[in-house]
Formats: C-alpha cells, structure tokens, sequence
C-alpha cells in the first residue's frame, strides 16, 4: 500500500541524478531517501550531498520503506535493474528508453502484469507546460482535426562534447532510441498509438574520432545507424514523419510541427518542459505565440515519478506509464527492422493516450 509521499529509492548516481533529487525536494508527492550505484563513490557522494540513506543495489530492492525504485542507471542496465527491482516487489520507474530491445520490454511488462506491479518510464517532459499546453490546444480544436506531424532531431555527435560519447555508438544507442524517444513520446501524446511503420537508417562513418576530454582523439566503432528517417501510420489517421540523426552540423528545421485540418502547431524541443509554443490557422497571416496554461516549465525531471504515486494512491493509469514506453520502443526498433527489410511493419502493440493533465496544475501533478 502506498501513501504520499512515495518513498522512492534512486539506484544510478550520475549528473541526471541530481536534479531528480532536487526535484523530489520541490513536489509533495514523492521523496527520494536512499540512493545505491555500482561505484559506491558515486552513491556516498550523493548520499551526503543530499542527506539520503546508502545503501547496495540489493539492499534497496530489499529495503521495507521503499515504496518506488527510480531506476537512472546507464540505458544498458535499464533491463536488468528494472528485472531486480519487479522481482523484489517495487514498483519501477525507468529513466529511458524501456529497455535496450523491445524483446526486452515485452518482459519486463509480462513481469509487472504478473506480480500487479507499476511500471513507468521517461520521457515525462509531455507532462510539462509546454506539451500539456499543446495538448488542451489540440484538444480544443484550434487547428483542426490533426492530418499529419514532422519530427526532426537533427545534430552532431556526442564526440564533441560528452565526456564519455562511446555508448551512444554501440547496440541501445543511436540517436533514435537516445532522442527519439522524445519525439515519438510527445507525439503519442498528442496524437495517439501508431499502426504501422517504416524507415530507412544509415551509419555515414564507420569510425568517429572525439573531440571532448577526456578521451580526446580516441576513436569510437560505430554499431548502429546514426541517421534514421521513419513514417508512421497513427491510428486516428495522422501521417508522421520523424529524422533522428548524429550526422548535421547545423539545421533550421523545426522541432515538431502538428498540422491540422484548419492550421498549424509549431511545437517546442520535446527534451524541454516549457515554450515556446505557436499556431499559424487559415485566418493567420503570421504565426501567434500562444500561452503556457500549466506549470513545470523549467528542468522538471522528476514529474513522471511523482504523477506515477499519485496515480497509485487514486487507483488511476499513471501518465508516463509502461504501455507508452513500450508502444515508443517497438516504433523505434520497427524503423530500423523496416529499413533492413525494406517493408512496412505492423506495430503488435497499443496504448492508450496519456490522461492530459487537469488545467491550472502549477505545483506538483494535482490543482492547486
């Protein structure tokens, strides 16, 4: 039985660490008190930065007082710490993606479903202001019944500026299962499941040198495309093409674009939270910026786990749930397989469209 706050205990003591704990601080609905990493440097450092209690990954899966496991291990853990977790009895809440294969997805579901144990997962940045705000617009009717979406994730490596770009090169990585995931979120969001899709996915280099310290002038292997073009069939009749690449130094294209029977969306970047957020209908001769009607515009990480305990304790689907994350990650593999075979594929999954917000939520996921 969960109350609020959730008790959640964090396992993976990175940089996105810190604003997860920093966002428990500011929201009622959950509190993040023990922390675990496999360096347990890592987790002592956190530990005492932020007053919480260490402890091994085993230890907390075992710990009576948690309620939650925020799981933001590197995504190549994702499977097996999520896997530790349900098989402990913790709810789950993942940093993305899902899992590194949607073979992999499917049975961390099975599990959940089998021990009547919550799942969920990021992107929750479609519970910020800036895509709950797009949503109650679409919903209302300002552009008309939706026709089709553009994606486009369009940048250069992560050698030029991580400090450790290797894995985002190798099998789990790639910039559509690293940001894609994003785009495709924000657009189930917005538009619903997807039915069916199909792609083309190139690597242009076999090798990439880094620039960034600290393995400057090292050389990667590339094991996965690094330029993916994808177009979904969405159920409710929408067309969407989405472009996820490591390969442009530069491009002016838009985010997303939701186009309408009677007007255009221009969305902002799905890895943000707030603004800016436009809209150009047949009555337009230039766009209209339009207001935020939510809070959470700023750095929210940490919206996902908070609306997951409230959910729990109302009987409610949580927003940024398992059946998203999945319905994301067999789109973002299906491109791939679609490119290989050169067909459409029909997606066997769905999930429902995540419950907007309720208008005027500010502080933490409920009313003021």
């Amino acid at each position: 039985m969960m109350n609020l706050p959730a008790r959640v205990g964090l396992v993976g003591c990175g940089i996105i660490s810190t604003r997860y704990i920093e966002v428990s601080r500011e929201l009622p609905e959950f509190d993040i008190i023990a922390c675990a990493d496999a360096v347990p440097a890592a987790a002592k450092a956190q530990a005492e930065k932020h007053g919480l209690r260490v402890l091994s990954p085993e230890d907390l899966f075992a710990a009576p007082d948690i309620d939650m496991v925020l799981n933001l291990t590197p995504p190549p853990a994702h499977y097996s710490v999520d896997k530790a977790a349900l098989e402990a009895g913790k709810a789950v809440y993942s940093e993305k993606p899902l899992a590194a294969t949607f073979a992999e997805g499917k049975e961390l579901m099975a599990l959940a479903n089998r021990k009547n144990l919550r799942i969920g997962c990021a992107p929750d940045t479609f519970l910020g202001a800036g895509y709950q705000s797009a949503r109650l617009y679409l919903d209302e009717g300002i552009v008309g019944a939706p026709v089709a979406a553009t994606a486009f994730m369009m940048s250069r490596g992560h050698e030029y500026w991580h400090a450790n770009p290797a894995f985002y090169y190798k099998p789990g990585g790639g910039p559509m299962l690293d940001m894609g995931v994003y785009y495709l979120t924000a657009l189930v969001h917005l538009l619903g499941p997807v039915k069916r899709v199909t792609g083309s996915a190139r690597a242009t280099w076999s090798e990439r040198t880094i620039y960034s310290e600290p393995h400057k002038g090292e050389v990667i292997e590339v094991e996965v495309p690094t330029f993916v073009a994808g177009l979904l069939d969405f159920e409710c009749g929408a067309i969407g093409a989405i472009i996820t690449t490591f390969d442009t130094q530069a491009s002016g294209l838009p985010r997303i674009e939701l186009y309408g029977e009677t007007g255009t969306l221009n969305l902002p970047d799905p890895n943000t939270f707030g603004g800016p957020l436009q809209v150009r209908t047949h009555a337009d001769d230039s766009w209209k910026d339009l207001p935020l009607r939510f809070g959470h515009a700023g750095n929210s990480r940490g919206i996902g786990p908070a609306d997951m305990a409230v959910s729990t304790v109302e009987e409610e689907q949580h927003r940024a749930n398992g059946e998203v994350a999945l319905h994301v990650l067999e789109i973002m593999e299906s491109i791939q397989v679609a490119s290989e075979t050169g067909r459409h594929i029909e997606l066997s999954t769905r999930c429902e469209r995540p419950r907007p917000l309720p208008e005027g939520v500010y502080a933490g996921v409920r009313p003021d």
